[in-house]
């Protein structure tokens, strides 16, 4: 869980604690020294005037992103946890690389912001590939204004981004096309079924 919280880009100690709410301060701690003894986690401190110390992955580290995106594809065929168990953010965010679907991305060449909350996140589709990273989009496409839940809503066509859209829930800034094809790139795989 520390490296799906890393691989959109640096984060504090704080970030983490904020992503991680379930892991104490301690284990948070152990888990960093473990995996930067191990070379998948590294500190520095960002330049002045932030002097934040921050963690971020490794080159090794970030090989770690295909793995985590089978996991979230694995783990998507599974019945919905309860409200209580939540996601992270970032694990909203990174639902999105893992059910992306390339040939649905056929022609697109597009970057948006999303805009999450206090969070932002920068979306780049072009050649049946789709990058996200933290941060402000310049001159982007289009912008998706709405929390997590409702992106994510709308990208599993749970819920239509019209009635988003009316609602108040989600608002966009820029190409309509832009938005509605970005939250049409996604496929979810088929539900597991146990045997009767």
């Amino acid at each position: 869980m520390i490296v799906r919280e890393l691989l959109l880009g640096p984060k504090r100690f704080t970030d983490l604690r904020t992503g991680l709410p379930h892991a104490s301060p301690n284990v948070l701690s152990q888990r960093l020294r473990e995996l930067e003894q191990a070379g998948v986690v590294q500190r520095r401190t960002l330049p002045p005037p932030a002097a934040s110390r921050v963690y971020e992955l490794t080159e090794w580290g970030l090989e770690l992103e295909h793995v985590l995106h089978a996991l979230g594809r694995w783990g998507a065929r599974a019945a919905l946890p309860a409200p209580e168990v939540g996601m992270s953010l970032d694990a909203h965010v990174m639902s999105l690389s893992t059910l992306f679907d390339p040939e649905l991305a056929e022609g697109l060449r597009a970057t948006l912001e999303l805009r999450l909350g206090e969070q932002r996140f920068r979306a780049d589709v072009a050649d049946r590939r789709l990058e996200i990273v933290r941060g402000e989009a310049p001159q982007p496409d289009a912008i998706i204004e709405t929390d997590p839940g409702t992106l994510l809503a709308v990208a599993h066509r749970r819920l239509e981004l019209a009635d988003a859209i009316r609602s108040g829930e989600l608002a966009i800034e820029g190409d309509r096309y832009v938005v509605e094809r970005f939250l049409g790139l996604y496929t979810l795989p088929e539900p597991f079924a146990p045997a009767a």
